[in-house]
């Protein structure tokens, strides 16, 4: 049972109180639909009308009760920031299909997954990087997990196969048409995740993104940017991922805002790169032989409708390996970032971005490439195991949070708005003199993640006025 108090005095003052901005790997993570239910759209038709359900079954996934979505905890100690998390976004999700033309239902749906994960608060440049791995490589900050590019098949020198090599299938290209409009998806397993442009988690965060609500699809914004963009996700080597916006010069946060340029060109002979569409797939990429750290000799598949040019990582140059520079003909590294200053980091530091293409698609390699910066030390745990400070408690244990009241000077109405989660019931109780407290609402259902009742005229009889909320039930969920 949670209970919050609000003193009511007619007329009203309110103070705002400001402090200082805290670590942003503490402070980043997209809480406000902690309280809300996840959900998603089934198919086209269900889109269209608006049909998101809260429960869902196919395959071996059965969410058979609602689960609130996004991160649900935050807490931090010297050395770690540690997240929980649903797995499941707080915009609607779905639908999935195996086709463009929406006729084969994408087989997987997602699922909650309460994941405790944590990123380390003291990032280290190693000389030799790892490369990323399947699964999470870190979490965005509505809870989605981030996979890295691929799509888990490579060619083994006779055909596509499960498993990691020296041509890597993306995911972007090959499975691009299994993501929903926010662009995302989910394995077997239900890991819901991101491989490229988290589309619609950016337009809740503000970043250049609109929304059609008619189709309830996103887009990229074709007016003009005006802002930095914010951060996306934490990797697992503590380095952030910002959208595709960020300053013209890296060390000058006056030097105007633009779309981040990749590092990398399609090997199709443009920038001095080779044609493998000519010359064939007869070797990988300098970037690959450096993270492989194998000879360029290493045969693919010959480009044709089957293999088509871009299939897979390795399709793509790194421009600084072209005699090109990077800060004058393009933006980012081999990594798909960059040191820089940032709104959150103004005195610096290294930092990923979303990359997207000249007319907002998203392009290789997407968040990350194929290795980290850092030393990727962050991953899911078990446990907490050290003595930790708590900065957020979300899901079913959300506090409540009562707006200033709405008082209507006409009717004597006064309105009471608090954070609630969804599904939970409320008691709204009155009293003047603290002595003999009234009911005002017995039962309130909250809908959403803001709830709301009204005791009628009071302003009319009472100069004071004060109010308590007391949460007195919660459904059955995941979380």
């Amino acid at each position: 049972m949670k209970t919050k108090l609000f003193a009511l005095f007619l007329p009203l003052f309110f103070i705002v109180a400001t402090s200082l901005q805290a670590d942003p790997m503490i402070t980043s993570w997209f809480t406000t639909y902690s309280g809300q239910y996840a959900r998603l759209y089934a198919t086209d038709a269900d889109k269209t009308s608006g049909n998101a359900i809260r429960t869902w079954s196919k395959g071996s996934i059965s969410q058979t009760v609602p689960a609130y979505c996004g991160i649900y905890y935050v807490a931090y100690s010297a050395s770690w920031v540690y997240v929980r998390s649903a797995g499941l976004p707080g915009h609607v999700m779905g639908p999935w299909y195996l086709n463009a033309g929406h006729t084969t239902a994408f087989p997987n749906y997602p699922k909650f997954t309460g994941t405790l994960y944590r990123f380390p608060r003291t990032t280290s440049v190693p000389s030799t990087k790892t490369l990323t791995g399947l699964g999470a490589i870190g979490f965005f900050v509505d809870g989605v997990a981030m996979f890295d590019t691929r799509d888990a098949f490579y060619w083994n020198g006779t055909a596509d196969a499960n498993g990691t090599g020296n041509w890597n299938r993306e995911a972007w290209v090959n499975e691009g048409v299994t993501f929903d409009p926010g662009y995302a998806h989910q394995p077997g397993d239900g890991t819901h995740h991101y491989h490229a442009d988290p589309i619609a988690l950016r337009y809740q965060l503000g970043d250049h993104v609109d929304y059609n609500s008619s189709t309830k699809t996103y887009s990229e914004s074709t007016n003009t940017v005006t802002k930095h963009s914010p951060i996306l996700a934490w990797v697992r080597d503590g380095y952030p991922l910002y959208g595709p916006y960020g300053y013209a010069n890296a060390t000058n946060a006056s030097s105007g805002i633009r779309r981040m340029v990749s590092g990398y060109v399609l090997r199709n002979g443009q920038s001095g790169s080779q044609n493998l569409t000519t010359v064939g797939r007869t070797n990988i990429p300098q970037w690959a032989v450096r993270l492989y750290n194998v000879s360029a000799a290493q045969s693919g598949p010959t480009v044709s409708t089957s293999y088509p040019l871009g299939r897979y990582m390795e399709d793509n140059d790194y421009l600084g390996d072209l005699g090109y520079t990077k800060g004058t003909d393009f933006d980012l590294d081999e990594y798909n970032g960059r040191y820089c200053v940032t709104p959150e980091f103004p005195n610096g530091t290294y930092a990923y971005f979303v990359s997207i293409n000249s007319s907002g698609a998203p392009a290789f390699p997407y968040n990350i490439g194929r290795a980290f910066y850092g030393n990727p030390t962050g991953n899911t745990v078990s446990s907490i195991t050290e003595t930790v400070t708590t900065n957020f408690v979300g899901g079913s244990s959300s506090s409540i949070s009562l707006a200033p009241p709405s008082v209507n000077n006409t009717s004597g109405n006064v309105t009471l708005t608090w954070s609630s989660v969804e599904g939970g019931t409320y008691v709204v109780s009155g009293t003047s003199d603290f002595k003999t407290w009234t009911t005002n609402a017995a039962s309130v259902t909250a809908t959403g993640i803001t709830a709301s009742a009204t005791e009628t005229g009071i302003a009319k009889t009472n100069a004071n006025r004060f109010y308590k909320v007391t949460r007195t039930g919660l459904p059955t969920t995941s979380n």
